[in-house]
């Protein structure tokens, strides 16, 4: 039976939970009155299950259907604007921005059957990750993309920190091969996530601002 903590969690979910157990034994061996006591264990024991909560990983099936892009992301689409080629993305596209509290699963997931390309990090501020222009400047990963089925279009995954995250792992290696929805990474506490898509006319988003998505469940874009 798979136990539902990613491994992208550690050492955090190994070290979190013990820290926070060893201050519960403190306050307890230091024999504190009940009238203390059971408001800091309550406390504790909250930001215990919290942390354990935060680095879930379900179990998900994604869609079998190969013309469309899947969320790569839990969270809020906060903007949807088009883009012009840059040093990063040599394409016009959509930029799709997705922001993840510190309630949404974290897990970061292929929007389809891709192989990866080109992985760059770039250092960087932390920012608020609910402004749209943070990408810009925040602390991120750029994970280039090429979908594995007609139309083999180049796609591009940008992991942003936030103002609380501080941590990007990124399991993928240039040249691998990923499933629609397979897990590739994740960003550890609050984030941003984005995804870019060419712009062709045989495609349509599928999506709006203020909707809510699942990784590897809710759909994007679709190719007609």
């Amino acid at each position: 039976m798979r136990i539902p903590i990613t491994k992208y969690g550690l050492p955090q979910v190994a070290i979190v939970p013990a820290v926070i157990l060893a201050a519960m034994a403190g306050v307890y061996a230091l024999g504190a009155t009940a009238a203390v006591f059971w408001p800091v264990e309550a406390a504790l024991l909250i930001v215990l299950l919290w942390a354990m909560w935060f680095f879930r990983d379900p179990q998900r099936k994604a869609p079998q259907d190969k013309n469309v892009l899947l969320s790569p992301a839990d969270g809020t689409i906060t903007d949807i604007e088009q883009v012009e080629p840059d040093e990063y993305f040599a394409h016009r596209a959509w930029r799709i921005g997705i922001f993840l509290s510190i309630f949404n699963v974290h897990i970061n997931r292929a929007p389809c059957a891709v192989r990866v390309g080109r992985i760059r990090y770039r250092p960087g501020a932390f920012k608020n990750a609910m402004n749209p222009h943070c990408g810009r400047v925040n602390e991120s990963n750029d994970v280039q993309m090429f979908r594995l089925e007609e139309p083999t279009d180049e796609l591009l995954i940008r992991q942003i920190s936030g103002a609380i995250a501080r941590r990007i792992v990124c399991a993928a290696n240039s040249g691998d091969e990923l499933d629609a929805g397979q897990r590739f990474g994740m960003i550890k506490f609050g984030s941003r996530t984005e995804l870019f898509v060419p712009l062709r006319q045989n495609a349509e988003l599928a999506v709006k601002i203020g909707d809510k998505v699942k990784a590897g469940l809710t759909i994007l874009a679709r190719y007609k």
